[in-house]
């Protein structure tokens, strides 16, 4: 399987997983639950189904990329397709949102359209002839701080905006807006 058809089973593989990871709270809601999967509808805890969904997509990942030898950026390549796909998910969804208010179709579209850019991103990195060096050295750690921050806001959001589940009058875990 060449490196393009990885990628766009990786754009189908992440939005399935997506749809997978937003209900597993709901589901099993316990304190792991909530440090990996949105425990309520802001905007902001759906950043975690990007980052679980991404994690769990490079498990099989890994496996296809070394039978194609592109594994030398993989750790550069997660690290950021995540953080570009939480960035162009907010970039897109936030002024929509503010400007027309929810819409399922339309978010689902966005989530899609940002999925698909950030895996053009990946695969330029993995296809890439540059060593980077630094971030494949340091992206694990980066991915952890990132989850920690995750995890923590969860528990202690700030008062802004992208924080409150307007539709259930809620921010974080428990505090009622």
């Amino acid at each position: 399987m060449n490196l393009k058809i990885i990628k766009i089973l990786s754009i189908f593989v992440i939005f399935l997983l997506g749809f997978i990871t937003h209900f597993i709270y709901d589901i099993f809601p316990n304190t792991i639950t909530s440090f990996f999967f949105p425990v309520n509808e802001s905007i902001f805890e759906h950043l975690k189904i990007i980052y679980v969904s991404y994690l769990l997509w490079a498990l099989i990942e890994y496996f296809l990329l070394k039978k194609e030898n592109y594994l030398k950026n993989f750790p550069s390549s997660l690290f950021l397709s995540i953080i570009f796909n939480m960035i162009i998910l907010l970039a897109i969804y936030i002024p929509i949102y503010n400007t027309f208010g929810h819409n399922i179709y339309i978010t689902l579209l966005i989530y899609l359209i940002s999925i698909a850019i950030s895996q053009i991103i990946s695969y330029y990195i993995l296809k890439s002839n540059k060593d980077f060096k630094f971030l494949n050295k340091y992206a694990y750690i980066f991915l952890l701080i990132l989850i920690m921050v995750l995890i923590y806001l969860t528990y202690y959001p700030p008062n802004i905006d992208i924080f409150i589940d307007k539709m259930n009058n809620k921010k974080g875990l428990n505090n009622i807006y």
